[in-house]
């Protein structure tokens, strides 16, 4: 268990506790100083480089995320898994003491992280350009991705390396939709009445509950405008699945 919050502390998890009942999702700001998100960035971008050049095994691409090049050029790596066990750094950022406290007052004592394939957290560059495989993704739920599970509720954590805006990409979220009939998301990425643009600033944490209606836009620059980097993983509440039980992966969301 974590130790308790800081008096400073106590409204900023009040506040976040209170975003994810009502709006469904939270952004937990200044919990990081400009140094670290440096030396965690460069921790990211050395671990991107050791799965391109084969240092470490493709399986940690997530195998899907790898774009392929003409030439010389080696891949293009969109995903590195399990970064929180490759990378003192990452672990750090994501178990931030604060953020913990914050998911096991929403999940319980119980809570634990998600373990697919045994995947855990990725590192994720969504930047576009020619040969990118993963700059965008259409209206879903992550609940929808094994709807039968009784895994969740879930809250899914992303850490921000770089401001997100039009230019790189952002969140198009639908407040209060972790509330809504799942069978009424849209399938692809048109409008939805009500949806706001969820622009995070460098360093900011993003909360968000299992059942929210979101959308990742695709940035409208290539690099270095378009660059738009994260962490992301998910604690679960509900039951832990044994060995093989997990229900498959159903792919919901348009890419």
């Amino acid at each position: 268990m974590n130790a308790p919050p800081k008096n400073s502390h106590v409204e900023t998890i009040a506040t976040a506790l209170a975003g994810l009942d009502r709006d469904g999702f939270a952004i937990v700001k200044n919990l990081f100083t400009a140094e670290q998100l440096d030396t965690l960035t460069a921790a990211m971008e050395v671990l991107q480089a050791r799965v391109a050049s084969g240092d470490l095994d493709p399986w940690f691409a997530g195998n899907e995320f790898v774009a392929d090049f003409d030439g010389p050029m080696p891949p293009f790596i969109h995903y590195v898994v399990n970064v929180e066990e490759l990378s003192p750094e990452a672990h750090a950022a994501f178990y931030d003491p604060l953020v913990m406290e914050i998911i096991g007052r929403a999940l319980g004592p119980d809570h634990w992280l998600f373990r697919p394939d045994d995947r855990t957290v990725v590192f994720q560059d969504a930047r576009p350009g020619h040969g990118m495989t993963y700059c965008r993704i259409g209206w879903h739920a992550d609940h929808q991705s094994r709807p039968t599970s009784d895994i969740w509720p879930a809250i899914a954590v992303t850490v921000h390396l770089d401001d997100t805006s039009p230019a790189n990409g952002f969140l198009r979220v639908l407040p209060g939709s972790h509330r809504l009939i799942p069978d009424a998301i849209p399938l692809g990425f048109e409008k939805v009445p009500g949806e706001i643009g969820l622009y995070c600033d460098r360093g900011d944490v993003l909360l968000h509950h299992s059942d929210l209606w979101h959308s990742a836009a695709r940035a409208t620059e290539d690099a270095p405008g378009g660059i738009r980097r994260h962490l992301r993983g998910s604690f679960m509440g509900g039951r832990q699945p044994g060995p093989g039980e997990l229900e498959p992966f159903n792919k919901n969301a348009m890419r």
